[in-house]
């Protein structure tokens, strides 16, 4: 009777926040005053102030009376829920700084990741491989489970909250190691095992990412199975399909097949049509996703707002020269009859794989991310640049430079149609994520260089497409970067500006905000955020970071109860 009694007073201090017990204390932390508030809705926006008590929003409406510890003027200023990121590359940007700063100056407050590989579980090969393959940032890998680790930043420190889905792949090099080789039942059972126990940690889902190796050598039914497990825990199966380009309606079928077999919900990561003979493909994309809506399944999909990816130079080659691993990958490449077969590979279609050296072209390669210090003089440059440097045809380059820096090799490349991005950004059913790390323009940072979507992909749409083109209404895409993506991932208290709901906030100048980033400057900070706030704590404070740390480990829906 007590503990209820207690439940009681904390429900009647959330309704009745000036029934404070010290009568000469603030009603609340903060609030927010005179803002233009965008709930996440997609409602009409209205003036209004904001309260705040703790990590909790409290009231949300016109003029709210009582004193505040802290308070924002928001006059002139949007008022959101923070942004969702649903495909973030942070898991090593964040352990080398908390801070966040090139999403957090978006107003990017969780951070979601797990595009096919995550960071647990992992075995003592996976962990030895882990620091044996890092590149600038260098870390100890003291944790076993994707739980440990999100529990891992959250201890360290972080400004964004984080979340994640256990890596399809994860869980098979986990089991298989990185060989082409399917499954025992035994072997399965183990692999679906962990993701029970990812998901009861608090993964989202499960995320596959299919045009690399190891993944690519899981079949259906595989990523069903493991999709099965992720559904019966709440949780969602999101994917980098098989193909977004050549193959990239069978890919989507393949997906749409997984969201039905397995009884759950489906994403497609960062929806695109890669190469220029598939641009014409999403009318047929668009109806495919809306006839399995219509159908009952819960399908939907992500984005970044550029017309160029980024990867490695493993998108460029054939599967079968990289199984095993990258070392593997290395020591074939050395090999002149190997080198043969695969710069004959590299000039056709990709044959059950998928060739973005084919759909960009040497020219609209840029290299952007190399391990070797001696290579690092060459960011920047196009693959046909280097070819030129070094007097050898652009596949030989390609293979030369895999070799000479020990990695993939961060590549950017041009592969997508602007028109296409224009028509993707005003899909009723499409959220938004960086596919990128969240950087600073300093220090370790600078040893590499990045594609702009790490600085800019949510102030790009927010300025860019929403503001200058209006292409859309500004409370729809608050919508689609907040209360979609956090209903999509089962997410019952962020994403939405609502009394209960956890205090994150984006506070921006809808008609200053926009990318600064470039692909000739890519770490150039986006502008026009000028306060954020997570778990009721500024991050944010006129523009400038606080180095506030407030980020907390956000769990899916199967936490704690997946047995």
């Amino acid at each position: 009777m007590l503990r209820s009694f207690g439940f009681a007073l904390l429900a009647a201090s959330l309704v009745l926040p000036g029934c404070a017990t010290n009568p000469l204390a603030p009603a609340y932390d903060v609030i927010v005053r005179d803002g233009t508030i965008y709930d996440g809705g997609g409602g009409a926006p209205y003036v209004g102030d904001v309260a705040i008590r703790g990590d909790r929003i409290v009231r949300v409406g016109g003029d709210i009376a009582g004193a505040a510890a802290t308070e924002i003027d928001a006059r002139g200023l949007a008022v959101a829920p923070g942004f969702i990121n649903m495909l973030s590359w942070a898991t090593e940007s964040l352990i080398q700084d908390g801070r966040g700063q090139s999403d957090i100056r978006q107003g990017v407050t969780l951070e979601v990741m797990g595009e096919g590989w995550s960071m647990g579980p992992l075995n003592p090969e996976m962990k030895r491989l882990l620091v044996e393959r890092q590149d600038d940032i260098k870390f100890p890998v003291t944790w076993t489970s994707l739980g440990e680790y999100l529990g891992f930043l959250e201890r360290k420190g972080v400004a964004p909250n984080v979340a994640s889905f256990v890596g399809a792949a994860t869980v098979r090099i986990h089991e298989l190691g990185e060989r082409d080789v399917d499954p025992t039942p035994e072997q399965l059972s183990r692999m679906r095992a962990l993701v029970r126990r990812a998901m009861n940690e608090g993964a989202m889902g499960v995320g596959s990412s299919l045009i690399y190796a190891p993944g690519n050598f899981a079949e259906t039914d595989e990523l069903v199975a493991l999709a099965t497990e992720s559904a019966r825990c709440g949780g969602m199966y999101i994917s980098h399909m098989r193909s977004e380009g050549d193959r990239l309606l069978e890919a989507v079928d393949e997906l749409i097949e997984i969201a039905r077999r397995s009884g759950g919900p489906a994403e497609i990561y960062h929806l695109k049509m890669a190469g220029r003979d598939n641009w014409n493909k999403l009318p047929q994309v668009v109806r495919r996703v809306e006839a399995a809506r219509a159908g009952g399944l819960r399908v939907t999909a992500d984005m970044y707002t550029y017309t160029a990816g980024a990867t490695g130079l493993d998108a460029a080659m054939p599967l079968w020269v990289q199984e095993g691993g990258v070392e593997r990958w290395i020591e074939r490449l050395k090999d002149p009859a190997v080198r043969a077969r695969v710069a004959a590979e590299m000039k056709r279609p990709g044959q059950g794989w998928e060739n973005l050296y084919r759909g960009a072209g040497a020219d609209k390669m840029i290299l952007v991310g190399f391990k070797n210090e001696t290579m690092k003089q060459h960011t920047g440059r196009t693959l046909a640049d280097m070819a030129k440097l070094w007097g050898k045809s652009p596949e030989e380059t390609a293979m030369d430079l895999v070799v000479r820096d020990g990695s993939r090799v961060g590549t950017v490349y041009f592969l997508m149609s602007e028109d296409n991005v224009r028509r993707q950004v005003r899909l009723p059913w499409m959220s938004f994520g960086s596919d990128a790390e969240a950087r600073a323009p300093e220090g370790v940072f600078l040893r590499s260089s990045t594609h702009p979507r790490a600085y800019g992909n949510f102030a790009r749409l927010l300025g860019r497409y929403v503001r200058d083109e209006k292409l859309l209404p500004l409370q729809d895409a608050v919508r689609r970067l907040t209360s979609l993506p956090a209903a999509n991932l089962g997410l019952q208290d962020r994403g939405a500006l609502k009394p209960g709901h956890f205090a994150d906030l984006a506070i921006f100048d809808p008609a200053g905000i926009a990318d600064r980033a470039t692909f000739e400057a890519p770490q150039s900070y986006a502008t026009g955020m000028r306060h954020v706030l997570v778990n009721g704590v500024r991050v944010l404070r006129d523009g400038e970071h606080t180095g506030a740390t407030p980020g907390r480990f956000v769990r899916g829906a199967g936490a704690g109860r997946c047995a």
